[in-house]
């Protein structure tokens, strides 16, 4: 059971009374009325083709305009819109409700104070986030989503909301992803006697980091300080050489990246044009298509693979399959669309179970997260969020490749595996605290 949850079922049982109570009752198109508080109405959606359906409304704060991530930002956020466009135009949610994310879709510029500026400001209007991009963003937000019981999908993968009750994430975390990129290193290659890593500071970088740090200890591998280097947007450090030089000093057998897709291939082309003949390993932030049509393409395709969390545009599941028919001969423009479409599949369960249950509420969507099942067409496992961290965690990561005659540039390396220091590792709180 998630932290948060049991003192919600055993002290909160008046505080539910008193907000079941002053719900509205919608009747969402037919049916028996569905108690409903904030981000529901009985009118329809706009524009929509439903006349005799209610409308949720969710937020979505993504890094849209100016952030390191807004190349994967902006095709994720069009991910989850042709999601939820294929839902509406089946039955919706339980035939009651179509869902709309654009009306109160904002830019958080990936800057905590801008996501929560934009989080007030959305507030009063929708029922749960369907994106909450970057884990310091969601983090700093989270006071104000637990005072209001406000679910998100987190755009992330920090291990620590593996422990929070207000979140629903999909695959692998950064934590793990890096354990299991350094033990299919070894595999592929050979243990390696020098490892580093090159990463942000914060949540995503620092839980990378931190997965290196367990990688090292339990395979008695050497990881001094001086081995783990943080880096800064270029928007912000202005140039990655600081990181080029601590990498050619030490010259390890493998660099685990934990950056923006601009910052990796930066630093893999100044390095790689200097001589370094080591090997990188970036999470999947790291990796978009368009640098290979940078100067620093020749070294990506030579020394770099990312891992992922699912399996890149094309894979054989129903979930890849129905992304490619929703957009048809149109290509997204990276792989930021495939993660927007398989994040949704959790808040589509938990939406699904409150319609189910009559009871459409933030409040009831939060208890609900332990008890729903989520398919994901076989993208990934079907998984619940019921019981502890360490048995929950989804712990495999898919391993890819840069690749200019895939649709999205990137091709599957190996699919979906666990390493041995990932599957051993004793997951009882976060990697990398905050």
């Amino acid at each position: 059971m998630r932290v948060g949850k049991l003192w919600r079922l055993t002290a909160g049982f008046a505080a539910f009374v008193v907000v079941f109570a002053g719900c509205a009752s919608e009747g969402g198109g037919g049916g028996g009325d569905i108690a409903t508080d904030v981000g529901v109405t009985s009118e329809p959606c706009p524009g929509s083709d439903n006349q005799d359906r209610g409308c949720i409304y969710l937020g979505v704060l993504s890094d849209l305009t100016e952030g390191p991530f807004r190349a994967l930002a902006v095709p994720l956020t069009e991910g989850q819109k042709a999601f939820w466009e294929r839902v509406n135009s089946g039955d919706g949610i339980g035939g009651r409700y179509d869902v709309n994310i654009t009306t109160y879709t904002r830019d958080n510029k990936y800057n905590p104070q801008e996501h929560v500026a934009k989080l007030r400001e959305i507030l009063p209007n929708v029922l749960a986030l369907a994106q909450s991009l970057g884990t310091p963003m969601t983090i700093a937000g989270k006071d104000l989503m637990d005072e209001n019981d406000l679910v998100a999908v987190p755009a992330s993968w920090w291990s620590g909301w593996s422990f929070e009750d207000l979140v629903i994430e999909s695959g692998h975390n950064y934590c793990f992803e890096a354990m299991n990129g350094l033990d299919w290193f070894a595999e592929e290659y050979a243990k390696p006697d020098a490892i580093m890593a090159v990463h942000y500071p914060g949540d995503y970088g620092g839980d990378s980091a931190a997965g290196v740090a367990k990688w090292a200890e339990a395979n008695d591998v050497d990881f001094p300080s001086g081995n783990n280097v943080q880096t800064l947007p270029n928007a912000q450090a202005g140039n990655q050489d600081q990181a080029v030089g601590a990498i050619l000093r030490v010259r390890p057998d493998v660099v685990v990246l934990a950056t923006g897709p601009a910052e990796a291939a930066e630093i893999i082309g100044k390095t790689a044009a200097q001589g370094f003949e080591g090997r990188f390993v970036g999470a999947g932030p790291t990796y978009n298509p368009a640098v290979l049509q940078s100067e620093a393409a020749p070294a990506i395709n030579s020394l770099y693979n990312f891992t992922g969390p699912w399996a890149p545009w094309g894979a054989d599941t129903g979930a890849h399959k129905a992304m490619e028919e929703a957009v048809g001969d149109e290509l997204p423009a990276n792989e930021g669309f495939t993660s927007g479409w398989i994040w949704s599949y959790p808040m589509k369960a938990l939406l699904e179970k409150a319609v189910a249950d009559g009871e459409l509420t933030r409040a009831s969507l939060r208890e609900n997260i332990d008890q729903i099942t989520v398919d994901y067409e076989g993208a990934l496992p079907r998984r619940n969020y019921s019981g502890d961290a360490d048995n929950l965690a989804f712990r495999e990561s898919v391993i890819g490749k840069p690749d200019e005659e895939a649709p999205l540039g990137s091709s599957l390396l190996r699919d979906f595996a666990v390493g041995p220091t990932a599957r051993d590792h004793d997951f009882t709180e976060a990697c990398q605290a905050v």
